[in-house]
C-alpha cells in the first residue's frame, strides 16, 4: 500500500520545491467542495461558500469532480511540459498559461483520468481518437450523474471551449476569494520550500523527505522515495520526454491529503501540507492496521477497560477476566506488539496500562490513512 517514485541515480538539483498557485487553488476547491475533510478550516470554509455568488458556485459545482473526491491533474500542468523542468508558475496567470499549452489529449486525459476515464497509471489510447476510450468515458461519466456526464460530453467534442470555461472559471474564483488567501499564504510556502530545499542540501533528501511527511520515506538503498498511502503506483523520476526529476509542491490548507502525481508520461509531483495539528505523528497504514486488527477481539476489548484505567499484572487481568495467565499473556503481546499498551516494573511485577494518547489518535490516523 504506497506509491513508489523510482529516482536511483537522480542529481540532487533535480528534486525541486516550489508552491504552485494553481495547486492552491485547486485545493481550495476541493476544502469548499469537501469541508468535512478539513475541520480546522471550517470558519474559512463556511465564509467563503456563503459569500459566493449564485453563477459562480453553480459553475463551480458543474466541475467540481475535478477536485472533490479525486484531485485532477490539471493543477500542475507544469509536470507536462518538459521547457518548464519542473518549475510551476510564480503566479496563477502563468500557471493557467502552461495549463493552456498542453496538448488537447493531454489536458481530455487529466481532466478525465482518475473520474471518467482509464486507470490512472495505466497508458492506454485517447478517448479523443480511439472510440472504445470515448465509449468507456462516457460510462464512467454517465455513473457519476448527468453534470459529469454533459462536462465530459463537451470536452470531448470541444476541448478547446471546455479549457477557456476553465480558465474563467479559476480566474473568477481568484477574483473571488483566492487573491486573499494567495496573499496570506504565499509567503509561508516561499519559506517553506526554502527551507526543504536547504535541508536537501546540507543534509541529503531522507532528512528533507522527513521533513515533507512522515508519510514519505526514501528507502534504504536511496533509490526510491515512498509514499505511504492506501492506493499503490509506481513511477519514474527519470522520463528523459518530461525531463528527470521531482517536484515538492507544499499546500498551506492542504492537510490531512498528501497527493502524488505520477500519470504516465507526467513529472511525479509529491503535493504536502505545511501544517497539522498539534498532534502526534500520523502511524503507517500498516501499523495503523495491527492495532485496528488488535482491538477487533472480544477478550482484548474488555482488556482494555481496565488497562484504560490503571495499571495491571499478568495475574490482576487473569483474576478480572476469569482466563489463564498464559492467555492474558498472549493477548499482552498483540497489545503490545501493536504499540498499543505500556509497560513498567513494580518490584517482581510487571504493569501494563493502556496508551490513551495512542488510542485517542486511532480515529485520526484512520481519516489521516484514508483521505491522504
Amino acid at each position: 500500500m504506497s506509491v513508489m517514485i523510482d529516482i536511483a541515480g537522480l542529481p540532487p538539483e533535480r528534486l525541486v520545491f516550489r508552491p504552485a498557485p494553481l495547486a492552491e487553488l485547486c485545493t481550495a476547491l476541493h476544502a469548499l467542495a469537501e469541508p468535512g475533510h478539513h475541520p480546522g478550516l471550517h470558519g474559512w470554509t463556511t465564509a467563503t461558500n456563503s459569500s459566493l455568488k449564485p453563477d459562480l458556485a453553480d459553475r463551480l459545482c458543474e466541475a467540481d469532480f475535478l477536485w472533490t473526491s479525486t484531485f485532477s491533474d490539471i493543477n500542475m500542468p507544469f509536470a507536462a511540459l518538459p521547457d518548464t523542468h519542473g518549475q510551476p508558475g510564480a503566479t496563477l496567470a502563468e500557471d493557467l498559461d502552461q495549463l493552456d499549452r498542453l496538448n488537447d489529449d493531454l489536458f481530455v486525459d487529466a481532466a478525465l483520468e482518475i473520474s471518467c476515464s482509464r486507470h490512472y497509471s495505466q497508458e492506454g489510447p485517447s478517448p479523443l481518437v480511439n472510440a472504445r476510450a470515448r465509449e468507456l468515458a462516457l460510462e464512467r461519466a454517465t455513473a457519476r450523474g448527468p453534470r459529469q456526464l454533459d462536462f465530459a460530453k463537451r470536452l470531448l467534442d470541444d476541448p478547446p471551449a471546455v479549457r477557456a470555461w476553465l480558465r474563467r472559471l479559476f480566474e473568477d474564483c481568484a477574483e473571488a476569494f483566492f487573491n486573499d488567501l494567495w496573499q496570506r499564504v504565499r509567503v509561508q510556502l516561499a519559506a517553506d520550500a526554502r527551507h526543504k530545499t536547504e535541508v536537501l542540501r546540507r543534509k541529503g533528501l531522507a532528512e528533507a523527505l522527513a521533513e515533507v511527511s512522515p508519510a514519505v520515506t526514501l528507502t534504504e538503498d536511496g533509490t526510491r522515495i515512498v509514499v505511504d498511502k492506501l492506493g499503490t503506483g509506481r513511477a519514474s523520476a527519470l522520463d528523459p520526454a518530461v525531463g528527470a526529476g521531482v517536484t515538492f509542491v507544499p499546500s498551506a490548507i492542504g492537510w490531512p491529503h498528501v497527493w502524488v502525481g505520477h500519470a504516465p508520461g507526467w513529472r511525479p509531483v509529491i503535493h504536502y501540507p505545511v501544517a497539522a495539528p498539534e498532534l502526534p505523528g500520523p502511524a503507517s497504514l500498516d501499523l495503523l492496521k495491527l492495532r485496528l486488527e488488535a482491538l477487533s477481539h472480544h477478550m482484548r476489548m474488555r482488556m482494555c477497560r481496565y488497562l484504560a484505567r490503571a495499571a495491571f499484572s499478568t495475574g490482576e487481568l487473569a483474576t478480572a477476566l476469569d482466563i489463564s495467565a498464559p492467555e492474558v499473556s498472549r493477548h499482552i503481546a498483540v497489545l503490545k506488539k501493536a504499540g498499543l499498551i505500556t509497560t513498567r516494573r513494580r518490584g517482581r511485577y510487571v504493569l501494563h496500562q493502556l496508551d490513551l494518547t495512542v488510542v485517542a489518535r486511532l480515529g485520526s490516523d484512520f481519516v489521516e490513512g484514508v483521505l491522504r
